[in-house]
């Protein structure tokens, strides 16, 4: 090579190497973090065609939220991005990708995964995040997981903050935050935080079977417990007598004591004595369950403490569950009539722990966590002012949907606390229907209002998506096929296509859908 030629060539590979240094940093800012993608994942005939990934997002404090995040089988780059987070408070997200609503189902031996037909990523890119820290694979630097309603909000947004940095490609997708159960108290007070920043492109939330207001959940699950034939005629004539006064009832924090004693009875009777209080008609796997056991030298609780906690007989339970926990090395919280073993054992497998990049600090995985639920912070009796704030913005779509068997947050509850924020109603209480191998069936009853719906799934419990995944994915699916029928009707302009988690664009006046 002649010096000349040598001195070119220098150069080239000199501007080669600024140029990949200036790259880097770019290729960085637009690509996912390749260090989290899932490649092989134990339990599959056949690995995904779609991309997921599952690792750490850093919050405050030391604190690392696991996530697991599937992106959409249809059109990731413009596909929604949907968060999800189960409720307790302590229980985990991946409950709801493996026995829910996500692209692999467990099955009973703990080992295998199943692909799911009605996984929510065949239209949407998913993220589902362990939260709090102490939840599932979720985790802090010293071990203190001591927390509230206000720092599990706060942690969620800096976890959202740090997902779109770290997938910055998603960042101008449409983003809706979605739960269940306690979720009802997490996405709208994570929402609340969302709607300032402009950063994130919130469209709407979804909350599924929620705890929306402590007083309406009491309130009314006395009345579906009488209404459902689970109270007899002695016990609803002493709660008429001790518990209510011209016409309304109270609960919730009735002070008088015979009141109290026949709420006790009810307690009794709904969670206590073997009946399944996430699906009424659903048995319960292992048979009848007991609320409080030591099973091999482990304390086990079957008990998320989310009914009459004003009640004097409910903050004793509280304090010996508190008190039990202290005298035991191991403690477990397992919601009742759920069998969570086939999860436990999948996730805890050490090839599977590898495969999803699980952080050696980590705890083993369980359902629930007994320390966040025991010691749980509950600051939020009613989140009105979280749905009304979201609703005054008139540009954001909210569904509260519920099956219509659960007991743990029932649907009369939920329909109270949505009629409670008096907005203007735009369609009445209907049927919808579904399509299924027998032709088309009624999936429930909803009514739309301003911004809002209400929306119920007949013959589902608490977790929708696992007990009528058709049904439920029916209604996930027809925000893109305009299709609820009984009969037409012209829907205003700031009407709701009613979906599951109304994922798509308002519709406007020259649209109509059926119902």
């Amino acid at each position: 090579m002649t010096s000349g030629a040598c001195l070119q060539w220098s150069r080239c590979v000199k501007m080669k190497v600024l140029l990949w240094l200036f790259l880097v940093p770019l290729l960085g800012t637009d690509a996912a973090p390749v260090d989290d993608e899932i490649t092989f994942l134990p339990g599959l005939q056949k690995q995904p065609s779609f991309r997921h990934f599952s690792g750490y997002l850093n919050v405050s404090n030391g604190k690392h939220l696991h996530y697991w995040f599937v992106q959409s089988q249809n059109k990731p780059s413009s596909d929604p991005v949907v968060l999800w987070l189960n409720g307790g408070p302590g229980c985990s997200s991946l409950d709801g990708l493996l026995t829910e609503h996500g692209p692999f189902l467990i099955q009973d031996d703990g080992v295998t995964l199943q692909y799911n037909p009605y996984s929510w990523n065949k239209i949407a890119n998913v993220l589902y995040l362990e939260s709090p820290a102490g939840v599932g694979f979720s985790y802090s630097d010293d071990k203190n997981y001591v927390t509230n309603d206000t720092e599990v909000s706060m942690n969620n947004f800096l976890a959202l903050k740090e997902f779109f940095r770290l997938f910055p490609e998603f960042s101008s997708n449409e983003l809706f935050l979605t739960g269940e159960s306690y979720g009802g108290i997490y996405i709208p007070t994570l929402a609340e935080r969302v709607m300032e920043d402009a950063s994130m492109n919130l469209q709407g939330i979804a909350v599924g079977n929620g705890m929306s207001s402590y007083e309406l959940n009491d309130n009314s699950l006395v009345f579906f417990a009488y209404y459902h034939g689970l109270l007899g005629t002695r016990l609803w004539t002493q709660l008429q007598m001790f518990c209510c006064k011209d016409g309304k009832c109270n609960f919730y924090n009735n002070q008088n004591q015979n009141c109290s004693d026949s709420l006790l009875e009810v307690q009794t009777i709904v969670y206590n004595s073997g009946l399944n209080m996430y699906n009424l008609y659903a048995s319960c796997p292992g048979g009848v369950p007991h609320r409080l056991s030591v099973e091999s030298g482990q304390l086990v609780i079957r008990d998320l403490g989310n009914t009459f906690i004003h009640h004097q007989w409910n903050r004793q339970w509280s304090q010996k569950l508190q008190n039990l926990a202290a005298l035991h090395l191991s403690v477990r919280l397992d919601p009742p009539c759920t069998n969570s073993t086939p999860s436990y054992l999948y996730l805890n497998n050490i090839y599977v722990k590898r495969a999803l990049h699980i952080s050696p600090n980590a705890l083993d995985w369980v359902i629930c966590s007994a320390e966040v639920n025991l010691n749980y912070g509950r600051l939020y009796m009613d989140v009105s002012k979280q749905y009304l704030k979201l609703l005054s913005a008139l540009k954001y779509r909210v569904l509260v949907y519920n099956g219509d068997v659960d007991m743990a947050c029932n649907f009369m509850g939920d329909e109270w606390f949505i009629e409670s924020l008096n907005q203007q109603v735009e369609v009445q209480r209907r049927p919808w229907l579904y399509q299924d191998i027998d032709g088309e069936q009624v999936g429930g009853f909803v009514k739309e209002f301003d911004n809002i719906a209400f929306l119920t799934v007949k013959g589902s419990g608490h977790m929708v998506p696992s007990d009528k995944p058709v049904a439920a994915f029916s209604m996930f699916t027809s925000v893109h096929q305009v299709a609820m029928v009984t009969g037409f009707h012209h829907v205003k302009k700031h009407a709701m296509l009613i979906s599951l988690f109304t994922l798509n664009v308002a519709l406007k006046g020259k649209h109509k859908i059926k119902s």
